[in-house]
């Protein structure tokens, strides 16, 4: 006989163990299903162990700066196999963690590959055999995977995706990224880092396309300043692979020339993981492998849900983890507020950091808002000088009108910790008149957003 539970959850991502762990702490019986590993990709293959080895190769580059701040440091190596094994042991924590809290939770884990065989019931395939269980509300937080492009597709040897490029076999000696969003700059920064001749490809007109025009020129010299070679509004048409060496055909304003590298890595997207999950059968759209749903994650079949990378952008963790607390709130009965995605901060960790939150200057003025800009360098901050960070901006954009926030676009050292200040105030719905009344400590590079609201209406003090 079936088990029958009031929630299951497909996937125990950042959006599914957030979305088993809310609904029972609001009294539901829930049953978390997961094929691979808790925690996810984000946790597992992503967001953390990406920033384990940024963080490593940030103290590796400091190191070398070492004389600027009166110190003195001989010597200075990597040790790749051991920045490896930080990164998977952080990472390999935080999964237990996450099986903890499910227990601690009573959340029943299944480990095993769901799929909805009718409306309310799962079927999942385990390692035992075959598992039936019920609910009246089902929520599927499978996530996506790294897309593959024809002819630019990873084999482990020479040419990588990102678990590859997080378990590398050996350091690259002359790199090629194929992309340029937040994975591809992440991978390129770190090889870069630590010394890998590193040529970035992207096929849009600017890296980091997603941001800001401002932030992305921004980025691109710095990125060309640590010795990477950007090359936009290009497409890599085919990779001739060797026994040492991937030979690339990268096509550039309709000529296409030949370049010769160790080690390729792609980053060219990703698809959602909407396979053998059945729902073709049950009525669910799906849209360019992403399920279609509503603002509140409804899928159109009563009590299934869709949350997370699987329903579509923005890809982000965080994004995931509130949808997954909204919809145990919907199922609990309880209110709750749809995600909007103009309010969810992006956050890149290259170095510098890039984050932002809203819209674009470019798109503000698409949307026919007429507008105020602020911006203040840091090169003006006393604390950026003191760390020994000049290099940055803060850049912040309000409707002339009502003196909304519409967005904030950052480029610099930890701008992905300062982002949250925007967010909130985006939140908030907080005014010009608020953010510049509001006392900024001192010294920190918080204060450098207080001035880029101040620029925006004529009234900045350090610049």
């Amino acid at each position: 006989m079936a088990q029958n539970f009031d929630m299951i959850v497909i996937g125990a991502g950042p959006g599914g163990y957030v979305a088993a762990i809310r609904g029972a702490q609001l009294g539901l019986s829930v049953c978390v299903v997961e094929r691979e590993h808790l925690g996810g990709i984000c946790l597992n293959w992503g967001c953390i162990p990406t920033k384990a080895m940024l963080r490593s190769a940030e103290v590796f580059h400091l190191m070398h700066r070492a004389k600027d701040f009166g110190l003195s440091a001989e010597g200075i190596k990597y040790d790749l196999p051991a920045v490896v094994k930080r990164s998977r042991g952080v990472a390999g924590q935080l999964s237990g963690g996450i099986g903890h809290l499910l227990k601690k939770n009573k959340c029943t884990v299944i480990m095993g590959t769901a799929t909805v065989t009718a409306k309310g019931k799962v079927s999942v395939k385990t390692d035992n055999g075959v598992e039936d269980i019920t609910a009246k509300n089902i929520v599927l937080a499978t996530g996506a995977r790294a897309r593959n492009l024809p002819g630019l597709e990873a084999d482990g040897d020479r040419v990588w995706m990102y678990k590859h490029a997080l378990e590398p076999k050996y350091m690259p000696k002359k790199l090629l990224v194929i992309g340029s969003g937040a994975i591809g700059i992440e991978f390129a920064s770190f090889y870069n880092t630590l010394g890998a001749d590193t040529t970035v490809v992207e096929v849009m007109d600017r890296v980091l396309p997603v941001e800001d025009a401002e932030i992305s020129a921004f980025a691109k010299k710095a990125f060309q300043k640590q010795g990477m070679k950007i090359m936009e509004k290009s497409i890599v048409k085919q990779l001739d692979r060797g026994k040492d060496k991937v030979t690339a055909h990268i096509e550039t304003g309709g000529k296409v020339q030949k370049m010769d590298f160790d080690t390729v890595i792609s980053a060219v997207g990703i698809v959602g993981n909407v396979e053998d999950l059945g729902l073709e059968e049950l009525g669910v759209k799906i849209d360019r492998t992403h399920v279609v749903t509503d603002e509140y994650c409804r899928t159109g079949v009563e009590g299934l849900y869709a949350i997370g990378d699987i329903a579509g952008a923005p890809w982000l963790a965080h994004k995931a983890s509130h949808e997954g607390t909204m919809v145990a709130d919907l199922i609990a009965g309880k209110s709750a507020h749809p995600v909007k995605p103009e309010t969810i901060a992006g956050c890149t960790y290259c170095h510098p950091q890039v984050a932002s939150v809203g819209y674009t200057e470019a798109k503000a003025k698409e949307l026919g808002y007429d507008i105020k800009v602020g911006k203040f360098p840091f090169i003006g901050n006393g604390k950026a000088i003191a760390l020994g960070e000049p290099e940055g901006l803060v850049k912040t954009i309000f409707d002339a009108r009502t003196g909304e926030l519409l967005g904030a676009h950052m480029i610099g050292a930890e701008v992905t910790e300062m982002i949250q200040g925007y967010v909130i105030g985006r939140k908030l719905e907080t005014t010009e008149e608020d953010l510049m009344e509001t006392v900024f400590p001192h010294p920190t590079l918080s204060e450098m957003m207080h001035e880029s609201v101040l620029d925006a209406y004529d009234r900045v003090i350090h610049m």
